[in-house]
């Protein structure tokens, strides 16, 4: 997926895990891998889908970093857009703080 983002099916269960102290941002990286992971979890041999986080925060928003950059692709409403429209459900497993898009 990305070097934020992991994907591995457990059992019947596709786990989409994101690392990117120390919040978890929404980065570029971050979406992409996010996109990536749940795009391929549609034709894999798994059942559902879960979203963990690594650290004390599930997702924190926007990516500090990147603001007054130009946005870059894929922007958070598509993301959420193929998250919606999974066939799979998708699971996030929140813990710690989650805020903005991270909320969504």
């Amino acid at each position: 997926m990305s070097d934020v983002v992991n994907y591995v099916i457990d059992g019947n269960i596709g786990v989409i895990s994101v690392d990117y102290p120390p919040v978890n941002a929404l980065s570029q990286a971050v979406r992409q891998g996010l996109y990536a992971a749940i795009t391929a979890a549609q034709t894999d041999a798994s059942e559902a889908i879960v979203i963990v986080c690594e650290g004390r925060t599930f997702i924190a928003g926007a990516d500090i970093t990147e603001f007054g950059k130009p946005p870059a692709e894929p922007y958070l409403p598509d993301l959420l857009d193929v998250i919606e429209a999974s066939r799979k459900p998708v699971v996030a497993a929140i813990h710690g703080t989650a805020l903005g898009g991270g909320f969504e």
